[in-house]
């Protein structure tokens, strides 16, 4: 792949605006991300968001629920695009997975970044 696979977290509110500020602050890199909220907006309106923030790029899909009107949305938006990948339930440590695999497919990169938020979430022992 030529140009670094984009990422585009799509949330309620603020939320991936946080993330990104996470990420960024962690890792340095500054162009993975866009955010899309939800916020306010119908499923036409967050069609042109998630049109603007995707460009003609290939790029994965980073919601913050596995349910409900952002993964909906983007579930739809998607649909019939190979280019574009769909990860729910966005949690850091699947972004700075991502962030560091850039160069892989939209699906590659979406699975293996899935896994490594999966492999994140544990209830330590006291």
């Amino acid at each position: 792949m030529s140009n670094p696979l984009r990422g585009v977290i799509v949330s309620h509110a603020a939320v991936a605006k946080a993330l990104i500020a996470a990420v960024e602050n962690i890792t340095g890199v500054s162009d993975a991300f866009v955010p899309v909220s939800n916020d306010g907006c119908d499923r036409d309106a967050l069609f042109r968001m998630l049109a603007e923030a995707v460009g003609d790029s290939p790029a994965v899909l980073f919601i913050d629920l596995p349910g409900g009107s952002c993964l909906t949305g983007a579930v739809s938006y998607a649909r019939g695009r190979p280019e574009l990948a769909v990860v729910t339930g966005v949690n850091l440590a699947m972004l700075l997975d991502f962030v560091f695999h850039r160069d892989l497919a939209p699906l590659a990169a979406a699975q293996r970044a899935a896994a490594a938020g999966s492999r994140a979430i544990r209830t330590p022992a006291a």
